[in-house]
């Protein structure tokens, strides 16, 4: 049988690294099987599924390279033979209500009317008496006489699905072997809510067997869910998919990911300057590895070492430092077209080096691009070639107020003004000379030139960066520094 695997966001928030980790195994166990990874939108949720978050969605994927095989798309249009792939338009067409209607009538599933105060009642009662606080099915075993009454008074209902109070619910997962559940310890669950809509686990049961799953790829705060929708496929008969349920993230401090921790919007780590495929590459790492612990992947070589015997148990810790290295790492990597085409965006952004062309302006970000980052970065660090200089304080000085300073401002801009070649090699040998010539160490001229044309006490490489900036430029801020000395 050919693997189905799918990534069910509900749309309640944005896209977020836990999602994007799963909608990534689950992609990686799809392309390493040869099989199909669809995406289903699980917005059964009326009051807090937006149409903003299903954006996200879409784009979180798409920037992350996460191309889904099957399911909708932004512009409306969809691919395979399952849509809609809404789980809202498919509850609007009916689809769920006759599984419904069928539970009801084998007697599988009822009519409860208890209130949301007296449901909290009931809460409230079992922690006094120390009793995990489960629905107890007061309304289990109500008569098709009391329900008729209770409906005559405008009681509203949800549907329950009876859950069975003997015996075991068990299934093997792919990480985690064989999982157990007491079928005392579980609730009869809502499977419909009063509005009619299905409820979370009762709607991808129905639509994970009618879209073929063969395989359930989740987070592990999933593995609750599991014994419900397990008896659920049983009453319905049917075979369930092979479930595998991935382990949490934690902080580095070793508490569940939160916001604190980086746990954002994908969209926000491409807003911060981290490239899709070291986003994935790390992610990737979190909950799972290689046999001999590779970190770096080159293109396509995730989808051909993935392995989920290859997924660990344990929390896997996202550590923003380790990412941030790695996006320097990817960066390094990147050619002189694909450097310039990831860092133009955010040069734009910053309102600098307009009208520049693309030839001078990949020279430029092509001087430090061993120092980058993030691309978020790399306008502040290019910012001088193109816009006046700022001086700050502590480089005016440490720098400008030594006493040869003024020295060899005056000594390079003479030297310099008359130059007929403004190349790299040509202006270090000319400011090396001066040095020599004058008694003064190669540090005393560097230091101040340096600052006096980009108003910075490190960067790139002195020569390359004074040829880039270009010799009227040069001499110009050369005259300009003199006031600080």
């Amino acid at each position: 049988m050919k693997t189905r695997v799918r990534f069910a966001p509900s749309p309640t928030g944005y896209l977020h690294i836990g999602g994007l980790r799963t909608a990534l195994f689950n992609y990686l166990f799809a392309k390493k099987t040869g099989g199909t990874f669809i995406l289903r939108i699980e917005d059964t949720d009326e009051e807090r599924s937006t149409q903003e978050s299903v954006k996200a969605i879409f784009e979180g994927l798409t920037w992350a390279g996460l191309k889904w095989d099957e399911g909708p798309f932004q512009d409306g249009t969809f691919k395979g033979e399952h849509s809609p792939y809404f789980q809202a338009e498919r509850a609007d067409q009916g689809l769920y209500k006759k599984y419904i209607d069928y539970l009801l009538d084998k007697g599988l599933a009822y009519k409860c009317y208890c209130t949301p105060e007296e449901l909290e009642e009931m809460r409230q009662q079992a922690a006094k008496e120390h009793r995990p606080p489960r629905y107890p099915g007061k309304c289990r075993n109500l008569t098709k006489e009391q329900q008729a009454e209770l409906e005559a008074q405008g009681k509203k209902y949800v549907i329950r699905f009876k859950m069975p109070t003997e015996g075991e619910t068990v299934f093997n997962d792919l990480i985690r072997g064989e999982v157990r559940f007491a079928n005392k310890d579980l609730y009869d669950l809502v499977i419909q809510k009063t509005s009619g809509y299905p409820t979370y686990n009762f709607a991808c049961v129905i639509d994970d067997h009618l879209m073929g799953m063969t395989h359930v790829i989740r987070g592990d705060d999933h593995i609750s869910n599991t014994p419900a929708q397990i008896q659920i496929y049983k009453a319905l008969g049917w075979e369930h998919p092979i479930m595998a349920h991935l382990s949490m993230i934690h902080g580095p401090d070793g508490t569940k990911l939160s916001k604190r921790h980086g746990d954002t919007s994908v969209l926000e780590y491409k807003k911060q300057g981290f490239l899709p495929q070291a986003l994935i590459n790390y992610l990737a790492l979190l909950g799972w590895s290689t046999s001999d612990s590779q970190q770096i992947f080159a293109k396509g070589e995730l989808e051909q070492k993935f392995d989920i015997a290859g997924c660990q148990k344990s929390p896997a810790v996202f550590d923003t430092v380790k990412l941030t290295w790695m996006n320097g790492d990817y960066i390094r990597q990147l050619s002189p077209k694909e450097l310039y085409e990831a860092a133009k965006p955010f040069i734009d952004e910053a309102g600098i080096a307009k009208g520049v062309d693309e030839d001078t302006l990949t020279k430029v970000i092509l001087l430090e691009q061993e120092k980058y980052k993030t691309l978020k970065e790399i306008p502040g660090l290019i910012e001088f070639f193109f816009n006046p200089v700022k001086y700050d304080e502590e480089a005016i000085n440490k720098v400008f107020k030594t006493p040869t300073a003024k020295q060899a401002i005056e000594l390079m801009y003479e030297r310099y003004k008359d130059l007929p070649a403004f190349e790299a090699t040509v202006l270090e040998t000319t400011a090396r000379q001066a040095a020599k010539e004058n008694a003064l160490k190669t540090g005393q001229v560097f230091h101040p030139l340096r600052v006096a044309v980009s108003g910075r006490t490190n960067g790139p490489t002195l020569f390359k960066m004074l040829e880039y900036l270009g010799k009227d430029l040069v001499l110009k801020r050369l005259q300009d520094v003199l006031k600080y000395c």
